[in-house]
């Protein structure tokens, strides 16, 4: 059934897609159903040619409009009166779609630890069943940072023709060696409660407010730590920073849960593009669609030269810098830039 004939007229709508086809993941394991929650914003044009798909990151959900308010939205550049606006969490993400803490449909249990592995080819794929779903045959823009650009890079290939523009901030074609450490140090983190094995929601929790402190180091940048948490008064404890990172964690713990965190970050640190493809370089030739990447001057995580890779292997790219002292977040931050950059390569097409 094509769900969108149900709410083209509405400007925002939740959904759930439930599918009953089974998803074979890279790891050989199979997911026999899954459900995927989704937002849409805006209407479909008579052409359905007006779409955009945004990929979340790590800790993201649906709500794009929310976590992204300086890009989409009323008056702004991604404007529901104009696009078909779409998001969907992301499997493994506990916002609505199939996690750690969902129903096996054979075992009858929550699959808590046994949740299989995932990795951003899996994602894409199951992005794809949703898109199929609802009968959109051209996305005119895929847009993702960080893990969603992961995502983004390998929907692009297999979606092809059917895309004319993706854009991918802060990412990479093949995870790093250096991102794979930041991720397994926080994974540590998250070993080291007491209370991690534990086949409970709870598990896990003090261990990811350490994770997330270890995380919010590489997400920032020195320049912006000195800048926004340097003390004013000269002190010997409480320092301003050691109580950001603490504040940071225990935000995060309130609304995410330490599976899902571990599902997603091993699945940032399995992205290669490459894999069983020829190599990075020939699978981002395979991409047909128009290619920006976006780097981050001041980004310690995913280096502004990995966007600039990827611009330079795909067949149609374009490379362009956030420059921001706020390190790798600045792609969720830096509104204007982002929307000049992306004047300038929609007017170049």
């Amino acid at each position: 059934m094509n769900l969108i004939s149900e709410f083209a007229d509405l400007t925002m709508t939740q959904e759930i897609f439930h599918s009953h086809e089974p998803l074979t993941l890279e790891s050989g394991e199979i997911l026999s159903r899954f459900h995927l929650a989704y937002t849409t914003y805006g209407q479909l044009n008579p052409e359905k040619s007006n779409v955009i798909w945004v990929v979340h990151a790590l800790t993201g959900d649906s709500k794009a409009a929310e976590w992204w308010s300086g890009l989409i939205g009323e008056d702004k550049f991604f404007d529901p009166t104009n696009h078909f606006i779409i998001c969907a969490n992301l499997l493994g993400s506990n916002y609505g779609s199939t996690n750690p803490f969902s129903i096996s449909p054979e075992t009858g249990e929550a699959y808590y630890y046994d949740f299989p592995q995932v990795t951003p080819r899996d994602l894409a794929a199951s992005l794809e069943k949703l898109r199929m779903h609802l009968g959109l045959e051209i996305i005119h823009t895929l847009i993702g940072g960080s893990l969603g650009g992961q995502v983004a890079l390998e929907w692009a290939i297999t979606l092809g023709q059917k895309l004319k523009n993706a854009v991918i901030l802060a990412s990479t074609a093949k995870t790093s060696p250096w991102v794979i450490g930041f991720n397994e140090a926080q994974r540590m983190a998250i070993e080291s409660d007491c209370t991690w094995g534990n086949r409970d929601e709870e598990a896990g929790k003090k261990g990811l407010e350490t994770a997330r402190a270890i995380a919010m180091l590489s997400y920032r940048s020195p320049a912006d730590l000195r800048i926004k948490q340097t003390d004013r008064e000269e002190k010997l404890d409480g320092f301003r920073a050691s109580s950001y990172l603490r504040y940071q964690g225990q935000k995060l713990a309130k609304r995410f849960n330490a599976l899902s965190y571990w599902t997603l970050s091993k699945a940032m640190d399995s992205h290669d593009l490459g894999r069983n493809r020829g190599g990075v370089d020939a699978a981002l030739a395979q991409i047909e669609a128009r290619v920006l990447a976006i780097g981050v001057n001041s980004d310690i995580l995913f280096l502004p030269q990995e966007s600039q890779f990827i611009s330079q292997k795909v067949r149609r790219g374009t490379y362009k810098e956030i420059d921001s002292t706020a390190g790798h977040d600045a792609f969720l931050i830096e509104f204007e830039q982002l929307a000049y950059i992306l004047k300038s390569f929609y007017l170049e097409n």
